[in-house]
């Protein structure tokens, strides 16, 4: 299998011209295993699993970060929010706030070697004109700059005043009454349309199934036995994967799907905000959603598909959002970045279920919390458990599991593995500086 997809490889450098199309598709706080193929029974999204099945899903797949804002810079740039210059979520007030114009995306190293780029949907990484899709590597840009809206006014609804946001290449425009996932759906089909030969790639980021819960209505009646908000939140993801759906069959209609490469993933675990009725996702066997570095925060759905991809197959390592730049450079066949990125090339991975993970360790801090996974070990500093919607709850100080022996980290074992947590402490503070070497005593288990 390695040599098939080296030969690929080698194949589409020598033509540049053969060069694979890229879609990126990111869904917006879709619960951990809330896809078909992740073995959920209650929801329906069979787009979603005809791709795992014609494509590479992967078990242990992380989101760079537990929010929308530094998990979409992360995806976007190969980088951890930290290096990618945007830590928490971007404020609509402040011009200032959002990725960096210095962080390079990977629509812009594309874009520099012959590609098309669009953005459609969802962006929540700044609105001055440098920060916009158009100002970081997009040739086209359509959707909404803040973090949600309302999908038939489009207005942004959070503390006030209340804002209209939909812009086409900075530039606002109206489509009242429309409903907005369809907007994107025919702008990425119009788009793709007028391509000619030129390769292209599109970062398609819907806004579902983040609140507020609007799914089409026959989703709603068929989910009518289910209890609130999981039919609420569960209309919504099969509202988003027929949409999905729409634009993977226009692809073979259009001739090109075997010609495109499709990466999908979550930007993060599902919400447990009032905003979105305490909750209606599902993070399976994992403690944590949305705001939190426990698992059901940061682990989440991820499938690959496309030319040179094995079909049909699972992969157990860990990777993690920041991965795909540089694997995707490879299976394009075009030159890695000149600057290092935190993501790891997964080519390796993909030819083998055998290949251990390239990442000896990674790590995470959001919200006062930060994290480190080093092989089975997770060591994580002032969780923030917010599985219960109602009842967030911080657990301070030093925590170790054994994510193999216990994927739903309830059982802290670093009182008794005080050389593993200052080991994993260390990595911590290469990791990021400002972790002090004194930190907050370790915890015992309850």
């Amino acid at each position: 299998m390695f040599a098939i997809i080296t030969l690929s490889l080698l194949s589409l450098q020598a033509s540049p011209a053969a060069r694979p199309n890229i879609l990126l598709i990111l869904a917006d706080d879709q619960g951990t295993v809330d896809v078909g193929a992740w073995g959920t029974t209650d929801i329906q999204t069979p787009a979603l699993d005809r791709l795992a099945a014609h494509g590479t899903r992967f078990s242990q797949f992380y989101a760079a970060a537990p929010v929308c804002s530094p998990s979409r810079a992360a995806f976007l740039s190969g980088l951890t929010p930290q290096h990618a210059g945007l830590n928490g979520n971007v404020d609509p007030n402040n011009p200032e706030s959002g990725l960096p114009p210095s962080t390079v995306t990977i629509a812009e190293h594309f874009h520099a070697h012959g590609y098309a780029t669009a953005q459609i949907g969802k962006w929540h990484l700044g609105h001055s004109t440098d920060r916009q899709p158009t100002g970081q590597g997009f040739d086209f840009g359509f959707g909404h700059l803040g973090g949600c809206i309302d999908n038939y006014s489009h207005f942004f609804y959070w503390n006030g005043p209340n804002r209209h946001d939909l812009v086409r290449n900075g530039v606002e425009e109206y489509h009242p009454g429309d409903f907005f996932p369809d907007l994107c759906l025919d702008e990425a089909m119009d788009w793709i349309r007028a391509r000619d030969e030129q390769p292209w790639l599109m970062y398609f980021a819907l806004n579902l199934p983040h609140y507020p819960y609007q799914g089409d209505p026959k989703w709603l009646d068929r989910y009518e036995g289910m209890s609130m908000p999981r039919r609420e939140y569960a209309a919504f993801v099969s509202t988003m994967d027929e949409r999905i759906g729409a634009l993977l069959a226009f692809l073979e209609e259009e001739g090109i799907r075997d010609e495109t490469l499709v990466v999908f993933q979550s930007d993060h675990g599902h919400s447990t905000e009032q905003r979105a009725f305490y909750g209606g996702g599902s993070a399976g066997p994992h403690r944590g959603a949305k705001f939190s570095l426990l698992e059901g925060g940061i682990r989440v759905p991820a499938i690959l598909a496309g030319p040179g991809v094995p079909e049909d197959e699972v992969r157990e390592q860990m990777a993690t959002a920041c991965d795909w730049f540089p694997t995707l450079c490879t299976l394009a066949g075009i030159p890695q970045p000149k600057h290092e990125l935190d993501g790891e090339d997964l080519s390796a991975v993909l030819a083998s279920a055998e290949e251990p993970t390239p990442h000896r360790d990674f790590f995470w801090k959001n919200g006062g919390q930060w994290a480190l996974r080093s092989g089975k070990w997770k060591l994580i500093w002032n969780a923030n458990d917010t599985s219960d919607g109602r009842n967030w709850q911080r657990e301070p100080g030093l925590r170790l599991y054994n994510l193999e022996a216990d994927p739903g980290e309830r059982v802290d074992l670093a009182e008794e593995n005080r050389k593993q947590v200052n080991r994993l402490r260390k990595l911590a503070q290469k990791w990021d500086a400002e972790i002090p070497f004194e930190l907050a005593p370790v915890k015992k288990s309850d």
